[in-house]
């Protein structure tokens, strides 16, 4: 796990504008007629309709997609009570996390308040706000009673994300952990230690799942709760068994499931070795489990073991759940969120962890192989099926209970409108630069010279992304440095002029000139090129010294890619390379190819550039709707550039019969689903909503991306490099440190993917 530093944090929440929220408006506002429209006059009419049926307040206003954090900062974290104000930052947290990953509006909310009764009416006031009530970071046993009143008294989901959400996710582990250790649910003898909210909510959920309550002992840290200790709560007697058993210790004999939310270090290597055979350990307690990860592994090979940590296996981690249980509450009007629900979810997340799992998860976790199993109970964080694979649960959960108030009709509609939600750099990007840090690789920076790569390459160092190398003039970086307040400390430069990389060039030269002898290359043609940065940052990564490569977009003679496909090549399947970018907007993410690489596009270039297209789509976890674009419709232009899309179209049909890819089309046909649909019902696109934009040639794909980014229409993660042997990725002069940075990450992965898988598996 990368360090976060107290200066990093705080830099984070207070840099550009404060906090990490904000509220965006969603119709137009630019002209006095559109804020007639929003406010006065125009808004008395919402208004009427909502007094006359108050259920129009989900067609007009925000409700059905707005969620209320609430808190009255008792049980913040792993810090106590703080207090209502100091736990701001961590329900604004939890704000963004509903954003990102569900496309959920959020307020979050403070209340100072303490007492019980006084909270619940100022939610309970406050409710007709909001879609639904996510209450966050509240002490046992108190939060029960909120939990349960404002549930009873609310007509919104209300869920107390601390006890349930836990329950949730560790329920859908404890069944593959059972399925994979061969027990039954009925049969199992489970030891919980700890006795609040999260412990209390996980133990009632398991028993709904078939736990037997007789065969559940619960301890506190005064040991076991049985029925001879006195003062024991509601919530502590509901647990209290009758055998005669005092400590953690005595209970941990012949168990078969041990669940952990207390504190480190009170399971011992003996307490595991007592356990029942094939047993099952969840050590939940944060930052640090109730047995180390070493030593309970150790203790045992028959042992299946989770934590709540990122940096070991099968993390218990609560944001598998809430966001899309939230999502399918708010879609399907959901008047609470019950126990049919929660387990719709428990079984959803459970049975997403025994699909195969999407290269780009793998990818991102430095694995080949992710499958069900010991190490792989349940879906990682980053899995963007989360979100299409637990909400309809959810929702169907509430219509079969009867809860829900807008029932979903039209599945696939609900399903489209779901993936369109699955965005790249809200979700991926983010969790991208948290696994890249897990292996992080030597990246040549070709453009060190330039502001914006150097503040990149700075970064990325800093944020544990990779070991940056810096080609060029060592006192002109440094005095750029020095002008920018950068810290080059860790960053290695190569003057690849100095008379001490002189071995290094003759080693770059003789290399190439040998791969490229039969194409005219001599050696000493060769060691003339190792004096410009591309060549010798290319041979660097060619020969092993470096692992990726971000080039400008041109070197002094030719363009860089050029050089990229004399000195690395291009992947035996293919003849030719390109780029992607990927742009995320408020309609989902676009893929859009070739923006960068290829200025002549014959019918063979295209063809190339439409398969690489498609497998990188599908390497970033997406399904492709493909449409391949021109000024004109289907045959209706005879020109060369419409025929030709219109022949490779044709080609693409033939090599992927079940890929939805149809064309040539203009713009508009592709991006409005009715409008294409009515005019051209015979489209293999019929019913869908296009994801992958293939344009006929580079200036129009530039121009688009270029365009909308100006426009505001989206934010973009590329030029991403598909088809070349090793990890080359481009940037143009004026690319922004953050997108450099960005890149640095998708560069560190592929390496990462190339050093396990080799490039034949990659190409599948």
């Amino acid at each position: 796990m990368s360090k976060v530093t107290k200066e990093m944090a705080l830099d984070y929440h207070r840099e550009g504008k404060p906090g990490k929220i904000e509220i965006v408006p969603t119709k137009p506002y630019s002209s006095q007629n559109d804020l007639a429209l929003a406010y006065s006059p125009g808004v008395a009419y919402p208004c009427k309709e909502i007094e006359k049926d108050p259920g129009t307040v989900y067609e007009y206003t925000d409700k059905g997609n707005l969620v209320a954090v609430i808190s009255n900062g008792t049980a913040v974290l792993g810090l106590g009570d703080i207090g209502a104000l100091a736990g701001k930052p961590v329900m604004e947290g939890k704000a963004l996390l509903f954003k990102i990953f569900a496309g959920i509006d959020c307020f979050d909310i403070e209340v100072n308040e303490k007492d019980p009764q006084k909270f619940i009416d100022i939610v309970k006031a406050i409710s007709p706000t909001f879609g639904g009530i996510n209450l966050e970071d509240i002490k046992a046993p108190e939060c029960f009673e909120i939990e349960q009143r404002l549930k009873a008294e609310c007509d919104i989901p209300v869920m107390h994300d601390d006890q349930h959400g836990t329950a949730i996710i560790s329920a859908a582990g404890l069944l593959n952990a059972l399925e994979i250790q061969g027990k039954k649910i009925e049969d199992v003898k489970l030891v919980v230690n700890g006795a609040g909210a999260a412990a209390v909510s996980c133990t009632r959920l398991y028993i709904a799942l078939g736990v037997r309550k007789e065969n559940v002992v619960m301890c506190d840290s005064k040991g076991v709760l049985n029925t001879k200790r006195t003062g024991l709560n509601a919530q502590k007697l509901e647990f209290a068994t009758s055998r005669d058993i005092d400590t953690l210790e005595d209970a941990m004999v012949g168990a078969d499931v041990f669940l952990g939310l207390s504190v480190k270090d009170v399971v011992t290597t003996e307490m595991v070795r007592s356990m029942a055979d094939k047993p099952i350990v969840f050590a939940l307690a944060n930052p640090d489990p109730e047995i180390a990860y070493d030593k309970a592994i150790a203790s045992r090979p028959d042992l299946i073991f989770a934590t709540g940590r990122s940096d070991y296996p099968n993390q218990i981690n609560n944001v598998l759940g809430f966001p899309y249980i939230f999502r399918g509450a708010l879609d399907s009007g959901a008047t609470q969120i019950n126990e049919a629900m929660k387990l719709a979810a428990v079984r959803a997340i459970a049975d997403l962890a025994k699909q195969p799992v999407p290269s780009v998860v793998n990818a991102a976790y430095n694995m080949t192989d992710l499958r069900f199993g010991r190490d792989y109970i349940l879906p990682k964080p980053l899995d963007p099926r989360l979100l299409t694979a637990v909400a309809p649960a959810v929702a169907r959960g509430a219509m079969e209970s009867g809860v829900a108030t807008r029932p979903i009709t039209d599945w696939e509609a609900y399903n489209e409108k779901l993936r369109s939600m699955m965005s790249y750099d809200n979700k991926l990007m983010r969790r991208f630069y948290e696994e890249a840090k897990r292996n992080p690789k030597r990246v040549v920076y070709t453009e060190a010279n330039t502001d914006n790569t150097l503040q990149a390459a700075v970064a990325a160092y800093r944020d544990g992304l990779c070991f940056p190398i810096l080609l060029g003039n060592e006192e002109m970086i440094a005095k750029r440095a020095a002008r920018l307040g950068l810290d080059l400390t860790g960053l290695e430069i190569v003057n690849l002029r100095h008379d001490r990389e002189a071995d290094r060039r003759s080693r770059y030269a003789e290399a190439l000139a040998k791969k490229r002898q039969r194409n005219g290359l001599t050696y000493s043609e060769a060691l003339e090129k190792m004096f410009d940065r591309n060549y010798f940052g290319m041979m660097m990564v060619e020969s092993g010294d470096a692992d990726a490569f971000i080039a400008g977009t041109y070197s002094a003679n030719h363009p860089t890619g050029e050089i990229a496909k004399e000195v690395v090549g291009m992947r035996p399947s293919y003849n030719h390379f390109a780029t992607m970018h990927i742009l995320n907007t408020k309609r989902g993410v676009f893929f859009l190819s070739d923006t960068l690489i290829n200025s002549d596009t014959d019918e063979d270039t295209l063809l190339d550039i439409a398969r690489l297209t498609r497998n990188g789509v599908e390497y970033f976890a997406h399904d492709p709707v493909m449409a391949m674009v021109s000024y004109s419709n289907f045959g209706s232009n005879s020109d060369q550039e419409c025929q030709t899309v219109h022949n490779v179209v044709a080609r693409m049909h033939e090599l992927y019969p079940e890929l939805p890819i149809d064309g040539e089309m203009q713009v508009q046909y592709a991006l409005n689903k009715d409008l294409r649909d009515n005019k051209y019902p015979f489209t293999r696109l019929a019913g869908k909503d296009v994801n992958t934009l293939i344009f006929p040639n580079l200036s129009t794909a530039n121009t688009v991306y270029r365009m909308m980014l100006e426009m505001g229409v989206g934010d973009a993660i590329g030029p991403i490099q598909m088809g070349l042997n090793k990890p080359i990725h481009f940037i143009s002069v004026d690319a922004s440190v953050r997108n450099i940075v960005n890149l640095t990450a998708v560069a560190v992965l592929d390496a990462a993917v190339l050093e396990k898988i080799g490039d034949t598996e990659r190409d599948k």
